[in-house]
C-alpha cells in the first residue's frame, strides 16, 4: 500500500501543534523576542550572593527556559512530521544554537550559587518565596562538595567537547562501517545482514536462518573486536577521569548521584536478580522443550514461542482496549485518556517522511503528545498504551508542579508506561482464547527476560568493567570478552550461555556508552510489576497513591517519588514481587500447556 503525504491524512488522526504555538509566524515574533533579551541574565553576575537578587535570577532564566522548551518543541515535532522539510529543520538549528549561545551567557549561575554558603542556600530553599526552587537549591548543597572551582568547572567544561568522541565513534562504527559477513537463507537468497534484519532473523522458524545471522552479526564484532575494545576502553577511562575529578568513590558513585539515586539500589537489583536466576532458568527449559531442541542455544531466545497469534486490531478499537485495560485507574484517568484521543494529541498513522517509532513528548503549559505509526497489531496497541502512560505521568506532574519542579528524572520515565502496559497485559489475557492466552503470557515472560534479566547482566558487566578500570587493570578486549562470557554463563546456564560467539555480544550494546544507564530499564519494570498489583489487588488506596507519584514530577529524589507509590528499592520486597510474578506467569503458561495436551488427548 502506498504511504500518503501529510495533506492527505484524516486531520482526526493528526496532533494539533498549534495548542503550542499558534502558527510559524509566532514562532518566529517568538524567537526574535528571545534573542533581543537572551543577554539580560548577564546583569546578574557577580550579584548571586543577595536573596533578592538570587530570586529574579531564577525566575528569569525559568521564563527564559520555558519559552525555549517551547520553541524547539514546536520546531521538533513539526520536523517529525516530515523529516524531509527543510523549514523545520532549519528552526531546529536556529533554536539550538541559541539555546547554546544562553547557556554559555547563563553558565554563571550555577557555580556562583554554589559558592555561596551551606547556611545561606538552605535559608534560600526554606524561604516560601523560592518554594519553586527548593529542591534544586537542596540538590546545589547535596552537590557542592562535587563543584570545583569556576576555574577547573571551566576546564572541565572545556573537556566536555571531546568526551563524547568514544559514543560518536562508535556510533560511526555501528552505523556505517560494520560489516557483515553474507549468508545463504533457507529460501536461497543471498542476506546482506543489517541490524534491522538481524531482528527478523532472530524470529524465523528457520533454526540454521538463525544461526547464520546470528554468527554474522556476532562475528562481525569479534572480526573487530581490538578496535571496539579500545573505544569502549577508552570511555571507561573517561568516566574514571571525571569521577575522580568531581571527588567521587567510584564511577558508578557519580553516575548515580547525577538523578540522586543511591548505590544501594544499584546493588540490590544486581544482589535480587541474581538471586532469582533459577527463574530464568525455569523459562529456558520451557523454551528449549517448547522448540523440541536438544540445547537451546542463544540464537533461540527471540523465535516466538507461539507464532501466527497476532490480534488484528484498528485503531479505534484499540482505544477501546486501552480504556477498559486502563479502568482501574479511575474516571479521571480515563477522562484524559478520551480528551487525548479527540483533541488532537496523538498523531496516529505514518505518512511520507515522518519520523519512525513512536514518542510520547512536549512542553510545560501545554498538554503531552503523543506521535505514533500505528499498525494493527498487537505490539501497536501495547505502544500506544506504553505511550499514554508517559503523557499522563506529564500532564499530572505539569498539572501539580510549577515549571521547575515538573521534569522528572529518567528513573522513573519508564514507570507509567510500563504500568499501563502490565495493565493492558491483564485485561487482554482475562478474555483472550487459549492459544491468544499462550502468546501474551510468552509476551510478558520475553519483555521481563529482555528488559530485567539482560539489563541486569549489562549493568553487572558495566559495574564490573568500570571497576578493573579503578583498580588500575588494563582493560583489553581479551579481558572485556571474558568477564562478558562469564556473566553470560551465569544468567543462561552453561549450556545455552557457553556459546563461543556470545563472548563478543557486549561490543555491540551502543546503550554502554550511556554509562550506567540500562539498569533503569530493569528498576523501572520491577517498579511498575509491583504498582499495578496493587492497584489491582488494593482499589482505589492504591490508585490515590499512584497519582501522588505521577504528580510529583522531580520534586523529590526519585527512590523517595517511587515510594509515593509503595516501590521502595533499597529493599527486597519490590524485586520479590516482581520476580513472583515471573515465575507464576511461567507457571500459567505451563498449565495452560497441559491443559491443552488432555484437550488434544481427548
Amino acid at each position: 500500500m502506498q504511504i500518503r503525504k501529510r495533506e492527505q491524512m484524516d486531520p482526526q488522526y493528526l496532533w494539533r501543534l498549534e495548542d503550542i504555538v499558534p502558527s510559524d509566524a509566532a514562532w518566529q515574533e517568538t524567537y526574535e523576542a528571545l534573542c533581543a533579551h537572551k543577554s539580560d541574565i548577564a546583569a546578574f553576575d557577580g550579584k548571586l550572593t543577595q536573596a533578592d537578587a538570587v530570586l529574579e535570577c531564577l525566575r528569569l532564566e525559568s521564563a527564559q527556559s520555558a519559552s525555549m522548551e517551547r520553541l524547539y518543541v514546536y520546531a521538533r515535532m513539526r520536523s517529525d512530521q516530515d523529516v524531509s522539510n527543510a523549514v523545520y529543520q532549519t528552526m531546529c538549528d536556529k533554536i539550538e544554537t541559541l539555546s547554546v549561545e544562553m547557556g554559555t551567557i547563563a553558565s554563571f549561575v550555577r557555580p556562583q550559587l554554589t559558592a555561596n554558603p551551606t547556611e545561606f542556600l538552605q535559608s534560600l530553599a526554606e524561604d516560601p518565596r523560592f518554594a519553586e526552587y527548593d529542591y534544586g537549591l537542596r540538590e546545589l548543597i547535596r552537590n557542592q562538595a562535587h563543584t570545583l572551582s569556576q576555574p577547573e568547572e571551566k576546564l572541565l567544561a572545556q573537556a566536555g567537547s571531546f568526551a563524547g568522541l568514544f559514543h560518536d565513534a562508535f556510533n560511526v562504527f555501528d552505523n556505517a562501517e560494520v560489516r557483515f559477513r553474507t549468508f545463504r537463507d533457507s529460501e536461497g537468497k543471498t542476506v546482506r545482514l543489517s541490524h534491522g534484519l538481524y531482528s527478523v532473523y532472530m524470529q524465523s522458524e528457520c533454526r540454521d536462518d538463525r544461526r547464520k545471522a546470528y554468527r554474522s552479526m556476532m562475528g562481525a564484532y569479534r572480526d573487530m573486536i581490538q578496535t571496539v575494545g579500545t573505544l569502549y576502553a577508552g570511555n571507561v577511562k573517561k568516566d574514571v577521569f571525571y569521577a575522580k575529578a568531581r571527588n567521587y568513590d567510584s564511577c558508578l558513585a557519580k553516575a548515580l548521584n547525577t538523578t540522586n539515586v543511591s548505590v544501594a539500589v544499584y546493588d540490590r537489583l544486581i544482589e535480587c536478580v541474581n538471586g532469582a536466576l533459577d527463574g530464568l532458568h525455569a523459562y529456558l527449559a520451557y523454551r528449549k522443550r517448547k522448540l523440541g531442541v536438544d540445547r537451546l542455544r542463544m540464537y533461540d531466545l527471540h523465535v516466538p514461542l507461539v507464532p501466527n497469534s497476532e490480534l488484528r486490531v484498528e485503531y479505534k478499537q484499540a482505544q477501546q482496549i486501552v480504556l477498559r485495560a486502563l479502568a482501574p485507574l479511575g474516571e479521571e484517568y480515563r477522562g484524559l485518556l478520551e480528551q487525548a484521543f479527540a483533541d488532537g494529541w496523538i498523531d496516529v498513522y505514518e505518512n511520507k517522511g515522518k519520523r519512525s517509532g513512536a514518542y510520547s513528548w512536549g512542553c510545560y503549559g501545554t498538554h503531552p503528545y503523543v506521535l505514533l505509526n500505528y499498525q494493527p497489531v498487537t505490539h501497536d496497541v501495547f505502544t500506544l498504551a506504553h505511550e499514554l502512560g508517559h503523557a499522563m505521568h506529564s500532564y499530572y506532574s505539569n498539572a501539580a508542579q510549577p515549571y521547575d519542579k515538573a521534569g522528572y528524572e529518567i528513573f522513573v520515565a519508564e514507570v507509567a508506561s510500563t504500568v499501563n502496559e502490565t495493565l493492558l497485559l491483564r485485561h487482554l489475557l482475562a478474555q483472550a482464547s487459549p492459544e491468544q492466552e499462550a502468546y501474551l503470557l510468552t509476551y510478558m515472560l520475553d519483555m521481563f527476560r529482555t528488559t530485567v534479566f539482560r539489563q541486569t547482566q549489562f549493568a553487572e558487566f558495566e559495574e564490573r568493567a568500570h571497576a578493573m578500570a579503578e583498580r588500575g587493570e588494563s582493560l583489553t578486549a581479551q579481558a572485556l570478552c571474558d568477564a562478558y562470557a562469564e556473566l553470560n554463563r551465569r544468567y543462561y546456564t552453561d549450556e545455552t550461555g557457553s556459546d563461543e560467539y556470545i563472548r563478543y555480544e557486549w561490543a555491540r550494546i551502543p546503550h554502554f556508552y550511556r554509562s550506567f544507564y540500562v539498569y533503569q530499564y530493569a528498576t523501572g519494570l520491577i517498579s511498575a510489576v509491583c504498582i499495578a498489583d496493587k492497584i489491582l489487588t488494593e482499589g482505589e488506596p492504591a490508585v490515590k497513591a499512584y497519582k501522588k507519584f505521577l504528580s510529583a514530577g522531580g520534586s523529590m529524589p526519585p527512590c523517595e517519588i517511587l515510594k509515593l507509590a509503595g516501590v521502595d528499592l533499597t529493599t527486597e520486597q519490590p524485586y520479590r514481587t516482581a520476580m513472583n510474578f515471573f515465575r507464576d506467569t511461567l507457571a500459567r503458561l505451563e498449565a495452560l500447556e497441559k491443559q491443552e495436551t488432555r484437550s488434544d488427548r481427548k
